[in-house]
């Protein structure tokens, strides 16, 4: 659902504004000149009307295609495991291992330097500097694609890498065969989570979804025909998502261009600009890619901690996880809509409907983790069914889905959290939050439960998980609570001049 046209969300309230001036506000309340709000307010601050019911109005509308979109993103990866699982065994462990190294070496570079886009983008829209919305997708384009060198020269060779750390040698080379083939989809999927930023800054959030739409159905059909049709197996379906990642920018350019034109007011064009003064965006993209990191690496470890308990551990490792993967696109989708919103208020100078909005999110979110809560005890015994017929597996991941459900309950409000973070582009704050807690708290203890003297297995590491992401929504939580706004403000005043 894309924002309507005219203030009638959001309208700027200063007596001091002509009727000229309110003509200037869009959807976000931001005004084209912010220079001339400047001087008649004589501060520099822009003032919102809002409402903590127009927030949660807001928030709903845009949430609901962004959660489709993270569901659709993550449905290529279950795609993928569906069908190299009809393969054969070997394939759908060569496949598992190469999806992690491609996930922690990869992936979740590309995400945390586009964390920089949550900030940079939302602000400068926020700011009425509209065409800087581009120019700071042109820098994070080619940083991105300066970056996919090194991340190739790995998975190029990973066959190796992998053979020396997993003792199924003719494993890691066949994970290092399908990883060389997916290096060709690197650039599609980094340029489309670049250019998702683009659209979400202007509060296209249907931009991502329409994009989704198309590319789920062709991705279903790559797979079909290059595995089973023309029978080119593990190869089949390492090209089938390379074309699918591959086509992600080309539809989004499409919808940009095509769909809604209107978008190109903040884009000027290609220019020399986007080679210089990469500072700001790597300032933030760095405490990105730690915050990102730091927790897609501990889930892997912990993951493959499991495998020492028992395979049925192991598998029931797999279920409670992919339950938990599920269930966080759910406040992670609506995060996005949240860091952009706050971003767009900070960029707008408006402090007081910022903090508006910011208290509105925490309750939205205490409410979606008791839902979460809820559900997933509630359905204990249910869930596990739906990935395995065996009593044992089921038995597992069912005494582990209480644990999960405290768990989702902390993932929503630190969800939260990180999202208000970008928005103030406050990303080192999180970053070195998630790097300290999960390595010097989470993941030891976690350990220690599952295989120390209270030995309580896979209930103890999801307890770990518990605690640490408890220790993040609160520390995370009162930093955003008691730090100065004003200072975010001026920075991202800064960023834009």
């Amino acid at each position: 659902m894309d924002a309507p046209d005219g203030p009638r969300r959001f309208s700027l309230v200063s007596p001091l504004l002509t009727s000229q001036d309110a003509k200037k506000a869009d959807q976000y309340g931001t005004i084209a000149d912010p220079s001339e709000l400047e001087a008649i307010l004589g501060e520099g601050e822009t003032i919102v009307r809002t409402t903590h019911k127009e927030e949660a109005r807001l928030l709903l509308g845009y949430s609901l295609p962004l959660v489709f979109t993270y569901f659709l993103q993550y449905s290529f990866s279950l795609v993928t495991i569906f069908v190299v699982g009809h393969i054969g065994t070997d394939e759908l462990g060569a496949v598992s291992l190469a999806c992690m190294t491609a996930n922690i070496t990869g992936y979740a570079i590309f995400e945390g330097l586009a964390t920089s886009l949550d900030t940079l983008c939302a602000q400068a829209y926020g700011s009425g500097r509209k065409e800087h919305v581009g120019l700071h997708l042109q820098r994070m384009i080619l940083l991105m694609l300066l970056v996919t060198i090194p991340i190739g020269t790995v998975w190029i060779c990973s066959g190796w890498i992998l053979a020396a750390l997993v003792p199924e040698r003719e494993l890691a080379f066949l994970a290092g065969k399908y990883l060389r083939i997916l290096l060709a989809s690197a650039p599609g999927y980094a340029i489309f989570e670049a250019g998702k930023r683009f659209t979400q800054a202007q509060g296209l959030f249907g931009a991502s979804l329409f994009v989704l739409i198309i590319s789920v159905p062709l991705n279903l059909i790559f797979n079909y025909v290059f595995v089973f049709a023309l029978n080119w197996g593990l190869t089949g379906a390492a090209l089938a998502t390379v074309c699918s990642n591959s086509l992600l920018p080309v539809f989004l350019f499409i919808y940009v261009r095509f769909v809604r034109p209107s978008s190109l007011e903040c884009w000027g064009g290609f220019t020399r600009s986007a080679f210089k003064n990469w500072g700001p965006m790597i300032k933030l993209a760095i405490p990105g890619i730690i915050m990102v990191e730091a927790e897609w690496l501990a889930f892997d470890i912990l993951t493959f901690s499991a495998s020492y308990l028992s395979t049925a551990h192991l598998a029931a490792q797999s279920v409670v996880m992919t339950t938990c993967i599920v269930m966080y696109h759910i406040p992670f989708g609506v995060s996005v809509a949240v860091s952009t919103r706050i971003g767009n208020l900070i960029g707008a100078g408006s402090l007081e409907a910022a903090r508006i909005a910011a208290r509105t999110y925490a309750v939205v979110f205490v409410i979606m983790g008791l839902v979460d809560v809820t559900l997933i005890a509630s359905l204990r015994h249910i869930l596990p069914k739906a990935f395995t017929q065996d009593p044992e597996v089921i038995a597992i991941a069912a005494s582990v889905m209480p644990v999960l459900a405290v768990f989702q309950f902390f993932d929503a409000t630190t969800a939260l959290a990180n999202s208000v973070l970008r928005g103030l582009g406050k990303q080192a704050i999180g970053g070195y939050v998630n790097l300290l807690v999960y390595y010097l708290i989470a993941v030891p203890l976690a350990l220690f439960l599952c295989f120390g003297k209270p030995h309580l297995k896979l209930v103890g590491l999801w307890a770990g998980c518990v605690t640490g992401s408890a220790l993040i929504t609160v520390s995370e939580g009162l930093y955003c609570k008691f730090s100065d706004w004003k200072k975010a403000i001026e920075a991202a005043q800064v960023r834009e001049e």
